[in-house]
This record gives C-alpha cells, structure tokens and sequence, in this order.
C-alpha cells in the first residue's frame, strides 16, 4: 500500500513554536510515523512548499491512499492539482481528510458542499463510537477520553455520511460528528475531526489506531478507468432483432 501524507506545512515553517514543540518535524511526519507502523506500506510525505506541491503525476499516480492536513492555506492549493486529485479518488484512491482539512478546496470539491462549521480553542474532548463494528474502530475502546483539542461544534454543513463512526462530546456542551465516511466514484472518504496543531491528539494511542484503520479501510481493492463518452453506433436491440 502506497500512502501520501500532505501537509501545508505553513505553521512549521514559519517556526510557529506552540506547533514545533508538539511537532518538532512537522505533522506530516508525526503522521508518517503513524502510517509506518503499519505492515507492507510505503509512505510518502508532501508539502505546499515543495514543486507541484509535492504531487506532481507520478507521485499522485502512485499513491493509494492520500492523507491531507491543511489549515491556513487552503487557497494555496492550486485548482488544477484539486481536480487531479479528484480524478484520482473517483478512480479509487482512498482520501483521509484531517481536522481542518473540512476546508479544503479539496473536501469542498469532492464532497460538495460548504463544511462549515463553529469552533472554539482548548476544550476537553470525549469521541463516543456509534458503529462499533465498522474496520475503522477495530480494535479501539467505544469510548475514548481525547482530552483538550480544538471544540468543532454542529450545525457540521456536511452532505449525509454513508457511514457515521465517531461522535464527538465537549465539556462545553457541545457535540459533532467526528468521524464520517463516504463514498464517491469508486474511492473511499473519511473524515476525522482531531488533530489542532498545538495539541497532542496525534500522539494519542487511540487516535493512532483510528488513523492507521482508515487506511486500511480506504485502501483501493481495484481501480476504474475513465469510461469517457463513448458514441453508441448500434444499440443492442438492433442486434437483437438482426439475429446478433
């Protein structure tokens, strides 16, 4: 299995030091040592600063599974590369959309409407499973005590999941849905809520485990290739009455 991570990388390089010292070499690779400890992968990191934005065709073309973290650079991100990444994910690739990633050109493209959402910083956070036996929360306690991350609050303007995995409880009193899957084409979508830069979510046991099951979970069992528009010359009922 082939797995990109992209991250805008932003907050990292400019030395924003509340995300280095959860972070000291960026979330892309916080994310990749998540993704190595997987059996049979290859894992890639990519970044906004880099040619291409790090994914260009033949990296894009060779991957299986796309992780995608952004924040204050979504519209950075040019349209074309959004569109090729489109393609791909209807073709098959999986797409595992982090945090705030809701906001992405990307997310707002495949999934087609706003996202939006309300949030508030530093608030303790409780996941509740609602599908237990989904692959994504094998292995993984129905409840699990996040402790603070950034409070994501409903109304979440999110077309409807195919698959509702995790709901989020907040001390404030607020709730969300943190973890929701679709399907486009034929490729797999999920979308996970942890993961603010200046806390530790990623480091959490739990949130390791989830992460790497949605891979998995995502993970293309074969590709479609384009079917373009092709002109039907004959149909099957002429041949049908010409004895073909």
């Amino acid at each position: 299995m082939n797995i990109t991570i992209w991250n805008e990388n932003v907050d990292e390089t400019r030395g924003l030091e509340t995300v280095l010292a959860v972070h000291p070499n960026g979330i892309h690779n916080t994310l990749k040592e998540i993704v190595a400890e997987l059996p049979a992968v290859k894992v890639r990191t990519a970044t906004l600063q880099e040619e291409h934005c790090g994914l260009p065709d033949e990296i894009l073309n060779d991957t299986d599974v796309l992780l995608w973290w952004g924040h204050r650079a979504h519209d950075d991100v040019p349209d074309e590369l959004v569109e090729r990444i489109h393609k791909r994910v209807l073709r098959g690739m999986g797409l595992i959309l982090l945090h705030s990633a809701h906001y992405s050109k990307l997310a707002q493209r495949i999934l087609g409407t706003t996202l939006d959402l309300s949030w508030r910083d530093d608030v303790y956070e409780r996941l509740f499973c609602v599908a237990p036996g989904h692959p994504i929360a094998k292995g993984v306690p129905s409840v699990i005590e996040l402790g603070i991350d950034e409070c994501y609050t409903e109304p979440f303007d999110i077309p409807a999941p195919d698959e509702l995995i995790y709901i989020a409880w907040y001390e404030s009193g607020n709730v969300f849905r943190s973890g929701c899957t679709w399907t486009r084409g034929a490729g797999k979508i999920f979308y996970f809520q942890p993961g603010h830069e200046t806390n530790r979510s990623y480091l959490h046991p739990d949130i390791r485990r989830i992460i790497q099951n949605a891979c998995e979970w995502a993970a293309p069992t074969s590709w479609v290739e384009p079917i373009g528009v092709p002109h039907i010359d004959e149909t099957l009922e002429s041949k049908r009455l010409r004895g073909q």
